[in-house]
């Protein structure tokens, strides 16, 4: 019973944060989930997916009904994700076979350079967006956003963390889509991503139903009163505090 109520708490922290700070529930949750919980890595990979593709519904729905979605670029997005997600799950896949617990290893050194590279980017996106709002897309074409979905694609299938601020990242480097737009979008496409993911991992075994449940039964309150607390608390400071936690959890995990 006290471990239940520990996994809806941290469901419950997550969600605020999320709210908060926008920074991504994957690169949130993992970390929690394999230092935290003491959750298999591999594990904490297909449940973070599946978790992940649950709480970005509601948001993508609001977007959709907002139309800052533009679907040809979801779709095109979701021509190279969704092979790069299975690619991404038979290499873990494949890698468990080899080495069995192993993988394991694997996924926390794989995790933790995007625990690097993710809150690096995010600190200085304010600045690379001033950089290229008045510039024009250096990729125009269907086939370059296939290949962005596809590298996302390959990450969330290996560690579900990327599916979206990796792609948010690339889309703000090589087009220019209204701030809104990329966020709706991105969103709407993680939500293909993630469900793929997911769906793959759980019939792999590698999802425990009972954690995402709890997780998500936190999760919904957190992220209501973490929305409405944003107007109230800095989140300059906030997200740049969540991106030095996040840069130190990297480095342990490489050093550990």
């Amino acid at each position: 019973m006290e471990l239940l109520a520990l996994k809806i708490a941290v469901g419950f922290v997550v969600g605020v944060l999320i709210g908060l700070s926008g920074v991504g529930g994957g690169v949130l949750l993992l970390p929690v989930l394999i230092f935290g919980l003491r959750v298999p890595p591999i594990v904490a990979v297909g449940s973070d997916a599946l978790f992940n593709f649950f709480t970005k519904v509601p948001a993508s729905l609001v977007h959709m009904k907002k139309g800052t979605v533009r679907r040809k670029v979801v779709l095109a997005l979701a021509i190279g994700s969704i092979p790069g997600s299975i690619l991404g799950v038979r290499v873990l896949m494949h890698i468990r076979h080899l080495y069995g617990d192993g993988v394991n290893s694997f996924i926390k050194t794989a995790v933790g350079i995007l625990l690097i590279v993710i809150p690096t980017l995010l600190l200085f996106q304010k600045r690379i967006e001033e950089q290229v709002a008045n510039r024009p897309p250096t990729l125009k074409n269907f086939a370059g956003m296939a290949v962005i979905g596809l590298v996302a694609g390959v990450l969330v299938g290996m560690t579900s963390v990327g599916s979206g601020s990796i792609i948010m990242m690339l889309l703000l480097l090589f087009y220019s889509f209204p701030p809104k737009v990329n966020v709706g979008t991105d969103i709407v496409h993680a939500v293909i991503l993630t469900g793929v993911t997911g769906f793959l991992h759980f019939r792999l075994g590698n999802v425990d139903p009972g954690l995402v449940v709890s997780l998500l039964i936190g999760s919904i309150p957190g992220g209501l009163v973490g929305s409405h607390l944003a107007t109230r608390v800095p989140m300059l400071w906030l997200r740049r505090i969540l991106c030095a936690l996040l840069l130190i959890t990297g480095c342990r995990m490489l050093w550990a």
